[in-house]
């Protein structure tokens, strides 16, 4: 039987979302692991370590009372106006009780860049309105000293449950063609390797920003093509969909802050999760 650790109390602001509850699952068996969810659910409600959160009525402040975290994960969706005040108080929260912030950015915060890939302290620049909002809260972080935060930049998550998977299937399902950016080279990672290195950020009190994808590229159609071959379907319809002549690169590659050999992946272990 494992052993709780008692050393810090976490909360997950966004544990009902798919990349929130893989969170969850991964730290309760070994810390005092919290959460919230939005919507009425019966099976979140009955959880004793879940709070109720709707982001754009209610003050996060109170549930950092009731829990007094000394981690807090950020891994909420909704509202970007209303996520940047909640981030503003978690910001106050942390500083005043030496606690710290995992906050879970995007590769969209280089997504104005497309002749390479981007690295941890490359700067930031994006056209997209969410690329726009995570560099927004990137900044207000990395005013803070250091030990109060790490920043984790993901590129696309994908994974047997992952809404990318599920709206693949339900595509196939209505026989809809699915959607595929051929000049788009990125690279991946999955759930269950996230929380996998959030976990050994956490037990080795890794502070900074960490690029958590693939150590190779892919092309967009390529790996859509090979998912749907693991998926066992040989001729999907696809909708091909140029955004610029040219390739376009949208990835993020770990260069200063490398984690171990055991918690890296390439595109193949996703597409051999994947396989039935």
């Amino acid at each position: 039987m494992k052993e709780i650790n008692n050393k810090h109390r976490i909360l997950i602001i966004g544990a009902s979302g798919f990349l929130g509850q893989a969170i969850y699952k991964e730290l309760c068996g070994y810390f005092r692991t919290f959460g919230t969810y939005c919507t009425d659910n019966y099976a979140f409600s009955k959880n004793q370590h879940f709070f109720q959160f709707n982001i754009e009525e209610d003050d996060i402040f109170e549930i950092l009372d009731i829990v007094k975290p000394t981690i807090i994960i950020s891994a909420i969706r909704g509202n970007f106006s209303a996520q940047v005040i909640t981030h503003h108080h978690i910001a106050e929260y942390i500083v005043a009780t030496d606690s710290k912030l995992i906050f879970l950015s995007s590769a969209n915060v280089f997504d104005a860049y497309s002749k390479f890939p981007s690295y941890e302290n490359d700067k930031t620049l994006s056209h997209s309105m969410y690329g726009h909002f995570k560099i927004k809260i990137e900044n207000m972080l990395l005013r803070l000293p250091k030990r109060h935060f790490t920043i984790v930049r993901l590129p696309m998550v994908f994974g047997a449950y992952s809404p990318r998977i599920q709206e693949i299937k339900f595509h196939l399902k209505e026989k809809l063609p699915i959607e595929v950016f051929p000049n788009l080279i990125m690279n991946v990672t999955t759930d269950t390797k996230v929380t996998q290195q959030i976990h050994y950020i956490i037990n080795r009190n890794k502070t900074g920003i960490y690029h958590l994808g693939s150590k190779d590229l892919v092309h967009h159609d390529d790996f859509f093509k090979e998912i749907l071959l693991s998926l066992g379907v040989s001729k999907p319809l696809f909708k091909q969909v140029y955004t610029t002549n040219d390739d376009r690169y949208l990835a993020v590659l770990a260069k200063e802050n490398k984690l171990p050999k055991h918690l890296e992946l390439v595109s193949q272990d996703i597409l051999t999760e994947l396989e039935v």
